[in-house]
């Protein structure tokens, strides 16, 4: 096979690991969907460090949907009623 372009390094985005561990574990501890994954890949035979960063990267991708849809986080997700009625009420209100 081909050798790979990209040159791997093990300590790359440490900073990055180091500041999304806690968040992960209380993921795993208190939300109901990072706790589903993390039980899931347990059962599945995963080793916990790798379930927990499993939750991380989740927590990652969260995060940039967030951001890209300008939107807050909520435990539950939204459902299309909630997004019709908050965007009636976007466009009714006074404009300045």
């Amino acid at each position: 096979m081909g050798e790979s372009r990209l040159e791997r390094r093990i300590d790359s985005r440490a900073f990055l690991r180091q500041a999304l561990y806690m968040p992960a574990l209380v993921a795993c501890r208190f939300n109901k969907d990072s706790r589903v994954l993390y039980q899931k890949l347990v059962e599945a035979g995963k080793p916990a460090k790798v379930a927990i960063t499993a939750v991380m990267r989740k927590l990652v991708v969260l995060a940039n949907a967030l951001l890209r849809d300008n939107r807050p986080w909520a435990e539950s997700p939204l459902r299309i009623t909630d997004t019709l009625a908050s965007l009636g009420n976007y466009l009714q209100r006074p404009r300045d």
